[in-house]
């Protein structure tokens, strides 16, 4: 078969050569009898179905200068006055495809012919000829090159011009998918916009009746809201509402994706015009039924819209209505489940659902769908700790809804809120007024210039005023005039410090009231509301007199930068003022916790390492402490307090009776009481039995030796605990020796005996001082041993330094400094030493003189000035009674910091071990004032 015969057209020069004469010369030209096409005709079709359609062909086709005539091309058709008789819908030729999409036009197919053999009519042909050059020009302007020499040659301004006077749907389409097109460049879309396109796409949606050239109009209003000042641009000159009203239309499925997605685009960073318009076309409706539909594109668009649509508050009831709150509340819990997306795709779903909350008829809907176990959810998600904050802002919403409450306390909010009152806080994204609830439109004032990302959270619950009291309100009502009580008055220095950690502080002042009412608000208020909230419940002992519940708020009252906000502590006022929360104190070890934290400074992450604090901060701590301390002894030492305080110690659990014991010398001041429960029904010795077994919370022993010492000063409120006696045993100033003279070269008196050492010392010494300084020597020396016989007498197991003190004692020497010898430095153990060695020989020979210096040794040198808590379990493990006295001493004693007493503690706790009875003895003499070795109070 023969090859086709070459045309003219297959040249891209011959193409070009037309074009150029075209652009030039007008838009006539004689007609080709043969193929009864005019040579631009032919070229054009010829550009548009080869060359610009091949690889490359588009760079080829800008690199040989073919978009200057072509432009011109356009110039001169859009310049022939063609509305008279171009007017009306009309249709493309039939050999001309529709070219909707963003890529290449496909194939025409043959080239068009006309109907009948008669020659064509002007605007026929001027049609024709648009079609195929706007064809041309959208296949180059998907290119970038292109697009910017088209904007370079001002050919925007024609494609607007020819959208403006040319009404045909095909030119139409063509235009607008040239103009969306080059809307993929910024600066291209700048320049449509001033070009005054965006009214005449708008036009073309309300005329048009073509899908293909709605398609086209569709994406280049998509592609022209690339910005936020385009998309508003876009909105408030009507381009929302003709979109929705073509989505309520039950469009076909191509046009229902493109609409979706221009939509979705639109709805960026919604604006008030957006939403109004949205609404007003109906697409509420449409978008809620298209969260359902099988094209997965198409259901991603309308949730998303949806949830752009949340940021304006006057639309968000009548998404409710519409089902708009399911479909969230829905969709979010699919994507957090197993088999979820990842976090950024439930970014705009939490963001929703939290505004959401706003409206009391959306936060019925959203709790019963399950959307308060969604929100707590994500509160307890650590991966979702940067939707902390919106979310606890949400909740804000349900503070007068006492099921939800209710139902929330039971999920563990409360825990949660404290958490967040010192944890990290996340960045949001701020809120403008337009996002406050809408449960009140009438009250909306212009917005308060505030920083930090809750201003319309604030806003919101601030509005104008507030009502008188919780009662005044329903309990489905938007708690946006919650009342709040005013804090007492801060030092001017303090009410300008910011925390950086939590953003400024911010200061409203409510309509209708005096500055002095003013309350600070940063990032904390929303937690701190809603724990007010449950605050003031009959009976909140169960949810926030808990260890979790009562260290959040004081790591906040203590640790934030700036002064803390009012509301915290008043919180924390009227739970210890709370008779129904007496018990939970108690249990929960708070009222220890309160002492240990604000009044010594110590909190449970301090321990054992202490944090310094600026004076400034303990003075202020150590106040509030006492003043919360005192609500509770007033408690306690009510008819009602007494009676749950004894029921407590005599009929609790084991657990609520150490607790009810270890509690009651911070919070009962009265002697008859503590007296009955802690000496007559023994308390005490409970306290005290307990300190051996595990530990029922991080800083029992702590408070176990913050509580003995508490309880010693009530005993004896003006004895003190003796020490050890120094002068004796001070080795700066001994006493004189009487037994140095005897190992001199000329000794006086002169030795008549000698003691023989495991290592072959001799030491010189007198039988008759010797046998009258002990029983044991007195029988050994002048009995009827054989010793008694002998010059040289052994003493076996006696180191040197363990027998220096022994010869010193044996002659008479008396505080000498003898008995330091054998005493190792501090830090150093004494089990296993020759102190503990020097002590075992002490006893063993009956010299209870020499025992008791040798204990006072080991006391002045280990519990001295230079021992620390270390030492005092060192000391307690030789099990002495008389050292287990001055360990007891020293730990309970006045002059130590709390930190100190409490190591001593608990170093005394691991050296006692199983064997409790000699430490709780020692702790139980010293606490009574009793001495050791006497009989003590019968307990």
């Amino acid at each position: 078969m023969a090859a086709a015969k070459p045309t003219p057209t297959d040249s891209l020069s011959f193409c070009l050569a037309q074009l150029s004469a075209a652009a030039g010369e007008g838009l006539g030209g004689a007609k080709d009898t043969t193929t009864n096409e005019t040579p631009l005709g032919r070229a054009l079709l010829a550009l548009r179905t080869r060359h610009v359609k091949a690889k490359g062909g588009i760079e080829r086709f800008r690199a040989r200068g073919g978009l200057l005539p072509l432009l011109a091309l356009l110039r001169r058709a859009s310049a022939v006055d063609p509305a008279p008789c171009l007017a009306g819908p009309g249709s493309s030729p039939s050999s001309i495809e529709s070219a909707a999409s963003a890529g290449p036009a496909p194939s025409a197919g043959p080239a068009p012919s006309s109907a009948s053999s008669s020659t064509p009519s002007p605007p026929a042909r001027l049609r024709k000829t648009l079609d195929l050059a706007l064809s041309i020009l959208a296949n180059c302007c998907t290119e970038g090159a292109c697009r910017t020499e088209v904007r370079r040659l001002g050919g925007i301004l024609s494609l607007v011009t020819i959208l403006q006077c040319v009404k045909t749907d095909s030119i139409q389409n063509r235009a607008a998918r040239a103009l969306g097109n080059l809307a993929m460049d910024p600066e291209s879309c700048g320049d449509i916009h001033s070009a005054g396109a965006v009214p005449l796409l708008i036009e073309s949606l309300t005329t048009c009746q073509d899908s293909h050239c709605l398609q086209s109009v569709v994406r280049a209003l998509r592609n022209l809201a690339d910005s936020p000042q385009h998309r508003l641009a876009l909105a408030q000159q009507g381009a929302v509402r003709p979109l929705a009203e073509l989505l309520a239309a039950s469009p076909d499925p191509a046009l229902t994706l493109a609409l979706v997605r221009a939509l979705q685009e639109l709805s960026r960073g919604c604006s008030r015009a957006c939403a109004e318009q949205l609404s007003l076309g109906g697409g509420l409706g449409p978008l809620v039924s298209l969260a359902a539909h099988p094209k997965k594109q198409v259901c991603e668009s309308a949730i998303l819209i949806l949830a752009n649509l949340c940021a304006q508050g006057l639309v968000r009831p009548a998404l409710g209505n519409a089902g708009g709150v399911e479909v969230l509340l829905g969709e979010l819990q699919q994507r957090r489940g197993p088999n979820g997306a990842g976090p950024a795709s439930q970014q705009p779903l939490v963001r929703a659902v939290c505004l959401l909350c706003r409206e009391a008829i959306n936060r019925a809907r959203l709790r019963d769908a399950g959307g308060l176990e969604l929100l707590m959810g994500l509160l307890r998600d650590p991966h979702a700790s940067a939707w902390h904050p919106r979310v606890v802002a949400a909740l804000v919403g349900f503070l007068y809804d006492t099921g939800a409450l209710g139902r929330l306390q039971a999920l563990g909010l409360v825990p949660l809120l404290a958490g967040q009152l010192c944890g990290e806080l996340g960045e949001e994204e701020e809120e403008g007024k337009e996002a406050a609830s809408w449960d009140f439109p009438e009250e909306r004032t212009p917005e308060r210039v505030e920083a930090g990302s809750f201003r319309s959270l604030r806003a919101w619950l601030i509005s104008e005023g507030y009502a008188a009291g919780p009662a005044d309100i329903s309990p489905d009502r938007s708690p946006e005039r919650c009342p709040l009580p005013p804090p007492p008055p801060a030092p001017p220095e303090q009410a300008q410090a910011a925390s950086p950690a939590r953003g400024p502080t911010v200061v409203r002042t409510p309509r209708g009231r005096s500055p002095a009412t003013e309350e600070p608000w940063g990032r904390e208020g929303p937690a701190l509301l809603l724990l007010s909230r449950f605050s003031q419940a009959p009976d909140p002992s169960g949810a926030l007199v808990t260890g979790p519940a009562l260290c959040g708020l004081l790591a906040y009252v203590t640790g934030a930068p700036g002064p803390p906000s009012p509301r915290a502590l008043r919180i924390l006022a009227r739970l210890t003022c709370n008779p129904a929360c007496l018990e939970a104190f108690v249990r929960s070890y708070g009222a220890a916790l309160l002492r240990a934290w604000l009044v010594l400074g110590v909190a449970p992450d301090d321990w054992p390492t202490l944090r310094a604090r600026p004076p400034s901060l303990r003075s202020q701590h150590r106040e509030l402490g006492e003043m919360l301390l005192q609500n509770l002894t007033v408690q306690a030492e009510s008819p009602f307090g007494v009676g749950a305080l004894t029921h407590l110690l005599l009929s609790g659990s084991p657990e609520d009776r150490v607790a009810c014991a270890l509690t009651l010398p911070f919070i009962c001041r009265k002697p008859s009481l503590w007296r009955r429960l802690l000496l007559d029904q023994g308390g005490l010795r409970l306290l005290l039995s307990a300190l051996t077994r595990p530990a029922p919370h991080p800083l029992f022993l702590f408070f176990a030796a913050d509580s003995l010492f508490c309880l010693q000063g009530l005993v004896s409120p003006t004895a003190s605990p003796a020490l050890p006696p120094a002068t004796p045993l001070d080795p700066d100033s001994p006493s004189h020796c009487l037994y140095e003279p005897l190992l001199g070269p000329a000794p006086v008196p002169a030795p008549d005996l000698h003691f023989l050492l495991d290592s072959g010392l001799r030491l010189p010494a007198q039988r008759a001082a010797s046998s009258t300084a002990s029983p044991f020597f007195r029988a050994l020396l002048a009995g009827s041993f054989a010793e008694a016989q002998m010059d040289l007498v052994p003493l076996r197991g006696l180191s040197p330094s363990a027998a220096w003190p022994i010869l010193h004692h044996l002659h008479g020497c008396r505080g000498c400094g003898a008995a330091l010898r054998p005493i190792p430095p501090p830090g150093q153990p004494l089990l296993g030493s020759e102190a503990e060695e020097a002590l075992e020989a002490a006893g063993r020979f009956l010299l209870p003189g020499l025992e008791e210096e040798l204990e006072e040794a080991v006391g002045r040198i280990h519990l001295g000035s230079q021992g620390g808590p270390e030492s005092v379990g060192e000391v307690f493990r030789l099990g002495r009674p008389r050292l287990a006295a001055h360990c007891a001493r020293w730990t309970l004693g006045p002059g130590q910091c709390p930190r100190k007493r409490a190591l001593a503690l608990v170093g005394l706790v691991e050296a006692a071990g199983e064997e409790a009875g000699p430490l709780t003895e020692a702790l139980l003499a010293v606490v009574m004032g009793a001495e050791v070795g006497s009989k003590g109070p019968s307990l």
